[in-house]
């Protein structure tokens, strides 16, 4: 089944591609109403970034994916890029929609859900209707609104009070046709005092050539009292792939949610990630990585609002830039008045390999309250050619001393990150993108 869905998208289009998948009517209505929001709200307006100039209506057509019965029956360029730990708990979305399932026994017994949203809306309505677009306004802007009224194939997750997820849920989200609407939606619930890590690469393949494409994605992340969530992402898209991506979590009292991040595509990017510190003693620890290079264009936002009493956020990005790429790294800490106790940290580094290529790193405290603490720090520099002179001084040749170096740069963050298989799949595509 094909449906296109090239701009303009309307409510005819939207109501169709809902019927042809037989959804729930609350969730037809809900593609509808976006539909016919995004025909008068604006692109977003990322700091010192026209993302306008960005090829923003190639949506593509849906394109549904024939299921297979496990790993085995993939197409090899995808089975290739499934971690062999990940068999168990596993879900695999090609273009359009999701063509694998899998939940361990144990898991499901436990009452946990890991299935395509697809699904998860027909089959626990209950559940996702109360979460789905609550951690965003469906009606934020444009991207949102055609976001909600076209996204497809899609992750849900939910863990039930007091069950403990030891092993990560794994996702690939993987696209080989450049024509085919790429538009994941995942929600992840944690209910109260449980505990889950959630991974997942974002992968294009299209080859030489590819018509301009976007990949559009929303996560939405709902943290209950005492509830820890683990997101890690990492994101491997083609040159001309425009990525859009929202991140958002609510977290309630002790509630705690970490954000790990590489965005090493070679497209655009807008990537935005906010955790909204509701509860009392919430947390929110967040990791970005980037590598720009080419004449790549991005946008990295983090950002913290703090309404919780006693409530903690960290925020760390590092971006290296090499060529011609620009890259405008934002953070922000929102203090809200009676948030008592609240603190708030940040930093923002981005070392640059080349005069032509440009980072600004602007971080933000916006606070309403006395009784808090919060800092921030951010540079931008070059390598330092004190430190590549040291080190061709002992042997080393410029090429690997640069290398070394960029390694060291990135390292803090790296090796902070709790999961081995990301921080293998991270060195893996770090060395790939700065051309070791």
């Amino acid at each position: 089944m094909s449906t296109q869905t090239n701009s303009p998208v309307n409510q005819s289009l939207a109501d169709a591609l809902s019927r042809s998948k037989q959804e729930p009517a609350w969730l037809t209505a809900l593609r509808t109403e976006a539909a016919e929001a995004a025909q008068t709200l604006e692109w977003p307006k990322p700091e010192k970034m026209n993302i306008t100039r960005w090829n923003l209506d190639a949506f593509g057509q849906h394109k549904a994916s024939d299921k297979v019965a496990d790993v085995s029956a993939l197409p090899e360029a995808v089975k290739e890029l499934v971690p062999a730990e990940a068999s168990a708990n596993l879900l695999v979305q090609r273009n359009s929609g999701v063509v694998l399932s899998q939940l361990s026994e144990e898991l499901r017994s436990k009452g946990v859900i890991f299935t395509d949203l697809e699904t998860a809306a027909r089959e626990h309505e209950d559940l996702v209707k109360a979460h789905l677009f609550t951690a965003i306004n469906k009606n934020e802007d444009k991207l949102t609104a055609l976001h909600a009224a076209l996204w497809s194939g899609g992750v849900f997750v939910y863990v039930p009070k007091n069950v403990e997820v030891e092993l990560p849920l794994q996702a690939l989200l993987y696209s080989d046709d450049a024509e085919a609407t790429f538009a994941p939606h995942i929600l992840i619930v944690a209910d109260s005092h449980s505990r889950v890590t959630y991974v997942d690469n974002v992968i294009t393949n299209f080859g030489e050539g590819a018509a301009a494409s976007i990949h559009q994605s929303i996560v939405e992340v709902i943290v209950k009292p005492g509830a820890q969530v683990q997101f890690a992402t990492i994101h491997q898209l083609g040159q001309s792939v425009s990525d859009l991506t929202l991140r958002r979590a609510v977290i309630e009292n002790d509630g705690r949610i970490e954000w790990i991040i590489g965005d090493l595509q070679d497209g655009n990017i807008l990537s935005d990630t906010l955790s909204v510190l509701k509860g009392n003693g919430s947390t929110s620890d967040a990791k970005v990585i980037s590598i720009g290079s080419g004449s790549q264009k991005m946008s990295l936002t983090t950002q913290a609002v703090h309404f919780g009493k006693s409530s903690d956020s960290n925020m760390v990005t590092r971006a290296v830039m090499k060529e011609q790429g620009t890259a405008i790294i934002n953070g922000i800490t929102k203090i809200e008045k009676g948030a008592t106790k609240a603190n708030g940290v940040q930093t923002e580094k981005v070392l640059m390999l080349s005069p032509q290529a440009r980072g600004d790193a602007n971080p933000i405290l916006l606070i309403d309250e006395d009784d808090v603490t919060a800092g921030h720090a951010a540079s931008v520099g070059q390598v330092n050619p004190e430190q590549i002179f040291y080190l061709m001084s002992r042997g080393i040749s410029k090429q690997e001393a640069e290398r070394l170096i960029i390694h060291g740069f990135l390292t803090p963050v790296v090796s902070e990150i709790p999961i081995e298989a990301v921080r293998e799949r991270l060195h893996k595509l770090l060395e790939r993108k700065l051309g070791s």
